[in-house]
């Protein structure tokens, strides 16, 4: 079947502009003027306030099943990221039971996913202690890389590892050509989560310190190895520096960061409110302005939702303790308008956002069909009025467990729908999408 999309305002090569865009077997086969004489077999206009924007791809999504489906599901996390505008995911090792650290964990992730994804989702491989030799055969099943700790993950079954065993699988990923992401906090620089409702008190336990020192040294076990690094969820600005050089000394590293670190402040976190608590912690708004001058120069790369969410009670909303509180914030539906609300206030495009939660995503992880308005690209797209507001509401959300540090926060943005491919997802239908190998390969 083939499709026509006509927009006045559309997201393409960097930029805005009018044009229609062709479809054909859930492919784009031609762009070109908004009043070009295209016949297709089905025609979809926007309305002249809706602009035309890539599908996101977010890269750091915990989906927890099997084993933590109470916390999240491949059903409830998807129609989530439908309904924020993310067409592609990709599901990290933990915290499902069993993590995907061998080949037969990633049979069981992908059988576990099989008929319940509304969205692409493609699958991250674990580094831990113990299962070097799985590095290789994950590789050839098609996980897009690998996951490591360097400080406790928060789960026994994903232990971290110690700095020779990362040097070992920096070299084992530089060998086979694969990306290792790391959480880069220093064991040793972190306090532990003291308890009680206090968030400064959370905070200091995990300064800034922890991250600098962790990303020193992967940059130098990327530097020494010819490995190909990632820095998940970067909190911490004063990393920059650091980051920014070693890029110029030809190491290949990519940073990311996510919305919270963006969006929230410490000094507006009420004691107590653990909806709030993630690891590495959000920082100072001080922290947060430089963090956007990183988007902005170019030194971090993406943005991504890092969407942790477990059940309200390992939330310890009761208690307000962050000692003893799950940390991790859950919004992938949120993504796109918390950053969009953010960012035009500061003078950034939409176009930019799109490099920042679409392209450049699905650059780094090697999917050069997503994430981009382009002939060749698969048809995955959104529909999205940049000046509709909204007062967040937990309960409407998609994802399973209606906590989110957004509650009541007025946004802007709103996502009228969203394609797959070119045909449009019902988040209340089947699902739709495909499991993604290494290279787009399903």
């Amino acid at each position: 079947m083939s499709v026509v999309f006509r927009a006045r305002r559309a997201v393409v090569d960097g930029g805005e502009q009018a044009c229609a865009v062709r479809v054909d077997d859930g492919r784009i086969t031609a762009i070109a003027g908004y009043a070009a004489e295209i016949a297709a077999d089905q025609e979809i206009v926007l309305a002249d306030h809706e602009v035309l924007l890539p599908g996101l791809v977010d890269t750091h999504v915990h989906v927890n099943e099997p084993g933590r489906t109470e916390w999240e599901g491949f059903d409830s996390a998807t129609r989530a990221a439908a309904a924020g505008g993310v067409t592609t995911i990709i599901d990290m090792p933990l915290n499902s039971l069993p993590p995907t650290t061998t080949a037969d964990a990633l049979a069981a992730k992908r059988a576990a996913a099989q008929e319940k994804a509304h969205i692409d989702v493609g699958f991250w491989g674990g580094a831990v202690p113990g299962n070097l030799g799985d590095i290789a055969p994950l590789h050839e099943a098609g996980v897009f890389g690998f996951k490591c700790f360097l400080a406790d993950s928060g789960v026994p079954e994903f232990p971290p590892l110690n700095p020779k065993e990362f040097v070992a699988a920096m070299a084992e990923t530089a060998q086979l050509g694969a990306l290792l992401i790391v959480h880069a906090e220093d064991a040793e620089s972190l306090a532990g989560s003291p308890s009680g409702s206090a968030y400064q008190g959370f905070l200091g336990s995990r300064p800034q310190q922890a991250e600098q020192r962790a990303i020193e040294a992967v940059i130098a076990a990327a530097r020494g190895t010819g490995g190909r690094a990632h820095i998940l969820h970067l909190s911490g600005a004063n990393a920059i520096a650091a980051i920014h050089d070693a890029r110029e000394a030809g190491v290949n590293l990519s940073v990311e960061t996510c919305p919270h670190y963006l969006t929230l402040a410490a000094e507006t976190v009420p004691d107590g409110a653990t909806q709030f608590k993630c690891c590495p912690p959000i920082r100072e708004q001080a922290n947060a302005d430089r963090l956007w001058a990183g988007l902005a120069d170019g030194d971090i790369d993406l943005i991504v939702s890092d969407h942790s969410p477990c059940t309200a009670e390992l939330k310890h909303l009761d208690t307000g303790d962050f000692g003893t509180a799950w940390g991790g914030i859950a919004s992938l539906q949120l993504g796109l308008p918390v950053i969009w609300t953010a960012a035009r206030k500061r003078g950034h495009t939409l176009a930019e956002v799109m490099r920042w939660m679409a392209t450049s995503p699905a650059d780094r992880v090697g999917l050069s069909q997503k994430g981009r308005i382009a002939v060749g690209a698969d048809a995955d797209l959104c529909a999205f009025d940049p000046d509709a507001g909204f007062d967040v509401d937990p309960a409407r959300l998609r994802h399973r467990n209606p906590v989110s540090p957004y509650t009541g926060q007025q946004l802007t943005g709103v996502v009228r729908q969203t394609w797959l491919r070119g045909a449009p997802i019902d988040p209340d239908g089947p699902a739709t999408g495909r499991l993604l190998r290494r290279g787009g390969r399903s």
